[in-house]
């Protein structure tokens, strides 16, 4: 048996080939939107994708599941519980897809989602009684379970899910053998959970002995203890839930018109109507020039996840990036179901070379001179743009907590005869948050180089944890 795991590392998102070395067949686990490192590993191997499987409809991204059946021909299946526009074979308790020497048996595990699947991975050459792993989507995790609170869980509630994930944890999961391998669907920075491991996989009875949620308590505890502190989801989490369940076009036909090249006049035109104009280039660069009331959202972070939480999904969206980085800023978009790209700026900020009056800068300012400047009488506005759980955990005296996700809809409350301090944890969020400022008028913005990590490294004072408020 061929067992292979991926992971992209931008969506904490972990997809699986499982094929029989005899007869070339391959099934695909929970794959992503662009299936060109599926399709090259079955090819380098000789394998046949002839089924994919998703064990839940995801919310966090968009699954390549159509991509693979329009170029595989491969076989949907799905939980007994699902509903779905295009055509698929329903996965009860018990239910198995055979080839070869394998056989991937389906286990229901509802709590994440209703119609959630575990896939039990049998290698019947080596143990046809016993599985040799579970790929348990997202109802366990490494070091936590699956969230029942997520609203992408359309018509039915998170008690209800609490209780379905309770069962499917107790009654069906933790009774599988201990030495059972586990692969889950997301890794830690996902926020389909808030204790996620970085680990690739653990064992049944690691997770029965370390996982948090699987120790010994009634319901209601579990409950309580399953919702407490969980992650905000973003707004994009349900579009992606709802597209996940719908015929689509594949990710490669929308690429095909969105790689348009367009000149400094026709982005003018369409940010003048609406369009949001996203720069993907890093940090430093973006503060060095960048297009007047563009976005800087990079490529080196948690693009996708960013991308959907601050861009507006039914808006359009013409890139900027460096040239030859067009195709992955645009496809990585894809990969959550923003397929509204109109095209980018050709040649890149080397087009406004003679356009100088189009460019602007992001002021930046590191701790030390922030420091320096505020002993000397300088007063700032220091807008901590970092999680409340983050700033509860220590921050600079006297800053205010606004949540990068939440700061277009408290622009009102910052003010703007002040200079504005920018800050997240490392730089990444802060950037995008200064362009958020910039964009909506905001002529005074710094953004602070290295964020909360360079103050803390400078040892300047800061509020500690214990002192922290809400």
């Amino acid at each position: 048996m061929y067992f292979q795991r991926y992971y992209l590392e931008c969506l904490s998102h972990a997809s699986y080939m499982v094929a029989d070395e005899q007869t070339g067949v391959a099934a695909v686990i929970d794959p992503q939107r662009d299936i060109e490192i599926y399709i090259e590993d079955a090819k380098e191997h000789g394998f046949k994708i002839e089924h994919v499987i998703l064990t839940h409809f995801h919310a966090d991204f968009i699954a390549g599941h159509i991509e693979l059946r329009n170029k595989c021909g491969a076989k949907i299946y799905l939980g007994s519980r699902a509903e779905a526009e295009f055509e698929f074979q329903r996965l009860g308790d018990g239910d198995a897809i055979e080839f070869g020497k394998v056989r991937l048996q389906a286990l229901e595990t509802p709590g994440h989602t209703p119609e959630g699947l575990s896939i039990l991975v049998f290698d019947k050459s080596v143990d046809s009684e016993h599985p040799q792993s579970v790929l348990t989507g997202d109802t366990l995790f490494i070091g936590d379970v699956g969230r029942p609170d997520l609203l992408a869980s359309i018509g039915v509630t998170a008690d209800e899910l609490a209780d379905m994930l309770y069962d499917s944890l107790h009654n069906k999961l933790m009774k599988l053998p201990d030495a059972t391998l586990v692969y889950p669907a997301h890794g830690a920075g996902s926020m389909c959970g808030k204790n996620l491991s970085d680990a690739a996989s653990s064992t049944i009875g690691e997770q029965k002995q370390y996982n948090y949620a699987l120790q010994p308590m009634t319901l209601e505890a579990f409950k309580e203890l399953v919702t407490a502190e969980q992650p905000e989801a973003p707004d994009y989490f349900v579009h992606d839930a709802i597209l996940n369940r719908q015929e689509r076009p594949a990710l490669d036909e929308t690429m095909r018109d969105k790689l348009r090249p367009l000149d400094v006049d026709e982005v003018l035109s369409l940010q003048h109507s609406g369009t949001q104009i996203v720069d993907v280039r890093n940090a430093l660069d973006f503060a060095g020039g960048h297009l007047q009331g563009a976005l800087n959202i990079g490529l080196d972070g948690k693009y996708a996840t960013w991308a959907g939480t601050i861009l507006h999904k039914d808006h359009e969206i013409v890139v900027t990036a460096e040239p030859s980085q067009e195709q992955e800023a645009v496809m990585r978009l894809g990969r959550i179901g923003f397929d509204n790209v109109v095209g980018y700026l050709d040649n890149g900020l080397n087009a406004l070379n003679d356009r100088p009056d189009l460019l602007q800068r992001t002021e930046r300012i590191t701790a030390q001179a922030l420091a320096e400047q505020q002993s000397t009488g300088s007063h700032y506005f220091i807008l901590d743009i970092r999680t409340p759980t983050e700033y509860q955990q220590g921050h600079i005296g006297g800053s205010y907590n606004i949540p990068l996700n939440h700061l277009e809809e408290r622009l009102q409350t910052i003010p703007s005869d002040e200079t504005v301090v920018i800050h997240c944890a490392g730089g990444y969020r802060s950037s995008i948050g200064a362009s958020l400022l910039q964009k909506h008028g905001l002529e005074n913005v710094l953004d602070l180089v290295g964020g909360f990590g360079a103050w803390k490294a400078s040892q300047l004072p800061q509020v500690p944890a214990t002192a922290s408020t809400t």
